[in-house]
């Protein structure tokens, strides 16, 4: 009898619980469901306003005004009214009246924009609701400066939405700095904030912001907060606040947080940002990163929403982590991770760095910083790792423009191939650098001590925008002698913008080196590359395809062909790529340090540069561009012309037909032919390099035409191929060709690949003197 009262207990408990859980559920969906309604709402009254103005446009149109002026002034009202820009009447902002009535009208005009329709907000591809989240994120592409709008619903207090908002640097991943200079108290209870902000830039070839502002936070009837902010400037009247030499004033248009809560629990959230990032202060190429409203959308408005949401599910419990470690431990971690790579790639005097003197102009910047600070802070306890003798940090770091890559596909490959671009005798430098400060410089180890790259994740955000995980390269030797004493390496690494369900204009991944402690407070210098897309440019005649902004690694262009040129221009999509490497050094070696950085990113430049053009959706199919190893574009169609006539004399057939032996008609069936073709240089001081590939030959080496003259022959071929090749080459000689036989090579990112048939022949020119040795692949095919 005591077993059955037991047994019907704990039904009751179970059916009290499960009863809990639908009554949560249906607060949640109810709640989901008001957020949706006033959205639809806000919407209609959008779609109303847009058919009114739509209307009177049309109207206007038909009449005929008397002026010009007067046409052009009624046809502007309607768009002046949907997106006002207007800046508040002048009022004295030094006093508290005065702030305050600044903040009352900083307060109206956001609110307009959070739930009215003072901006056309248009729902941000790749942000769409899904049955797990009801969050709403927007942009306007027809206002002043740039904006977003993000909404959501969380399971948290607004009290404690509101203080998490307010600490803007925990989720700003940009901000430097967010101090509150002064506080007023208002007679309803709310505050009002004098902040001196400062953001990094996001590249190495543009200025970081800052901005002086007035943030006004007031409670509401329904028990919710409102938190605005806007630029002081000298319209709004007062003092400009401070400012530094090295940072460019941006402006705030009112902004802010609306904090709602919700019946059972939990707030709604409405954040607007809207903000002029002077983009004419950048240079041309970069100005689409200060006018693209999807980059503050993904980096401040959405990033705020996640964060919070981030938090509440770890405060219930719903989210595990790995590695033993607490998630503020591990959002710390990836802060650091950030603001780190941040500090390498802008290099600010006021952070200790200063440049390294060069003799020329140089592709790559190196800064050193000699601040015991870089070492020994407030998070870190690293004093043992500060070198007695004097030393300190250095970083290498380039920016250039790529084509026709997505950042998150770049990235991704960065992630995945680690051994495609990574020297690993730079990683057993930085591996030394975390146990002691190391005293010898790093050597370089191609192939011979490659080892497997083992991912250990640690934690990840709910969307999977961004992870934070543990890299381990196993049996990593520190120098060729330590390769039978190797040890496991270990990189902590974050990860964002790369989530193949979502596309967002920028993507990024750092890494620093740690040791098998892991401690809280590791020494961190964080490396690593961020990729943030540009707005997309039709291709102008000669373009090229991989741009170093430093206009040393540039690809000129001397020719082009089209396949099939239609005359259309292809659209393209540009980005910017920033790479930043940190190393330590000791005084005595500083020079020879940075003589190997240097060469280390311009080699992983070279390596990025290959694994952009094998991304890229076009794959050189519509245009081939030459780089300026060629005089011009017509040795190249002479060369095509003399690879063909040779194949005839030597083989008696024809390589490719062709009607007529004028003007590129050779070249271009000789770039569209599907065999592999390409020749080597015949040189007896230096070994054979490639000077020309067709199209399925680039495709085949894996590379670009420019890029070509950096892959060896006897790199490509295995030992099977060079043995035969070897054997076969007094015949090429003689009667001036052979066969080789099926084989295996490689192409220049280490993909293995197989044949039927190989031809070689020498390349006679119009003296019929050996020019070169020409090479057809048939049937080939990755492995």
């Amino acid at each position: 009898m005591l077993s059955g009262f037991g047994m019907a207990c704990r039904c009751r408990e179970k059916q009290r619980k499960e009863s809990s859980r639908l009554q949560a559920e249906n607060k949640k969906f109810t709640a989901e469901n008001r957020m949706l309604v006033e959205e639809n709402e806000r919407l209609q009254k959008q779609v109303s306003h847009l058919s009114y103005d739509n209307g009177f446009m049309r109207q206007k149109l038909r009449s005929r005004s008397a002026t010009t002026d007067a046409s052009c002034e009624s046809v502007v009202t309607p768009h002046s009214q949907q997106n006002p820009t207007h800046q508040p009447r002048e009022r004295d902002a030094n006093s508290p009246a005065g702030l305050l009535a600044i903040a009352e009208e900083t307060q109206a005009e956001f609110l307009s924009k959070a739930t009215g329709i003072a901006v056309n907000w248009i729902q941000m591809v790749g942000m769409k609701p899904g049955p797990d989240s009801v969050e709403i994120v927007a942009v306007s592409r027809n206002c002043a400066g740039v904006a977003a709008r993000a909404c959501g619903l969380v399971s948290l207090e607004p009290m404690k939405v509101a203080e998490i908002l307010k600490d803007t640097p925990a989720w700003f991943r940009d901000c430097r700095t967010h101090n509150v200079l002064t506080v007023l108290p208002t007679a309803n209870g709310g505050t009002l904030e004098l902040i001196y902000m400062q953001t990094y830039a996001p590249t190495t070839m543009a200025s970081a912001r800052d901005f002086w502002k007035l943030r006004f936070i007031s409670p509401i009837e329904d028990g919710g907060l409102v938190v605005c902010e806007r630029s002081l400037n000298a319209s709004t009247g007062g003092s400009t606040g401070p400012s530094s030499p090295n940072f460019i004033r941006a402006e705030v248009f009112p902004s802010g947080f609306l904090i709602r809560p919700c019946e059972g629990g939990g707030s709604i959230i409405h954040i607007v940002d809207h903000l002029d990032l002077d983009p004419c202060s950048a240079p041309e190429i970069l100005r689409p990163l200060y006018e693209s409203s999807e980059i503050i959308a993904q980096k401040i408005s959405f990033a705020a929403l996640r964060h919070i949401r981030q938090i509440a599910q770890e405060n219930c419990g719903e989210i595990k982590y790995g590695g033993g470690k607490q998630p503020a431990v591990l959002r710390t971690f990836s802060q650091r991770l950030s603001r780190g790579f941040n500090d390498a790639v802008n290099g600010l005097v006021d952070d200790g760095w200063s440049l390294l003197d060069s003799v020329e102009m140089d592709d790559v910047t190196i800064s050193i910083n000699m601040s015991a600070s870089k070492f020994i802070d407030s998070q870190s306890n690293s004093a043992a790792l500060f070198p007695a003798f004097g030393g300190g940090v250095l970083c290498a770091k380039v920016s250039m423009l790529l084509e026709d890559v997505a950042p998150a596909h770049l990235v991704r490959f960065i992630r995945e191939h680690r051994s495609e671009w990574a020297d690993y005798g730079i990683d057993a430098y930085w591996a030394a650098s975390v146990r002691a400060s190391p005293s010898a410089i790093p050597c370089s180890t191609p192939s011979a001590l490659r080892s497997n790259q083992v991912i250990l994740p640690l934690a990840h955000t709910i969307e999977l925008e961004e992870f934070l995980e543990v890299v381990r390269l196993e049996g990593q030797a520190f120098c060729l002698e330590d390769v039978a004493f190797a040890r496991d390496m270990f990189l902590l690494q974050l990860c964002s913008g790369i989530n193949e369900n979502e596309v967002g204009p920028c993507a990024q991944i750092v890494f620093a080196p740690i040791d098998e402690s892991f401690a809280d407070d590791a020494l961190l210098l964080p490396s690593g590359f961020r990729v943030i897309s540009l707005e997309n440019k039709a291709d102008e005649p000669g373009a090229t395809r991989t741009l170093d902004l430093a206009s040393v690694l540039e690809v000129h262009t001397t020719g082009a062909l089209a396949a099939g040129d239609s005359g259309a221009n292809h659209i393209k999509q540009r980005a910017v790529l920033t790479m930043a490497f940190q190393f330590t050094f000791e005084n005595h070696l500083r020079d020879s340090v940075a003589s190997m950085a240097r060469q280390y990113v311009r080699s992983v430049v070279g390596a990025v540069q290959r694994v952009a053009v094998v991304l890229s959706p076009a794959r050189l199919g519509s245009q081939m561009v030459v780089e300026n190893s060629f005089p011009g574009s017509t040795e190249v169609i002479t060369l095509a012309r003399w690879i063909t006539q040779s194949y005839k004399i030597h083989t008696g057939e024809e390589l490719v037909r062709v009607c007529s032996q004028a003007g590129d008609s050779v070249l271009k069936l000789l770039w569209q032919f599907s065999e592999a073709v390409m020749c080597c240089s015949l040189t007896t001081n230096a070994p054979p390099v490639f000077t020309f590939a067709n199209q399925s030959g680039l495709d085949m080496l894996e590379t670009t035409f420019g890029s070509l003259q950096d892959i060896k022959l006897e790199k490509t071929l295995d030992e099977a191929g060079r043995k035969s090749l070897l054997a076969e080459f007094p015949k090429i000689t003689q009667q001036g060709f052979a066969y080789l036989p099926a084989g295996n090579c490689m192409s220049s990112m280490g993909r293995p690949i197989s044949y039927d048939q190989a031809i070689a022949w020498m390349v006679l020119d119009d003296e019929e003197v050996n020019h070169c040795l020409a090479f057809m692949f048939v049937n080939w095919s990755f492995m």
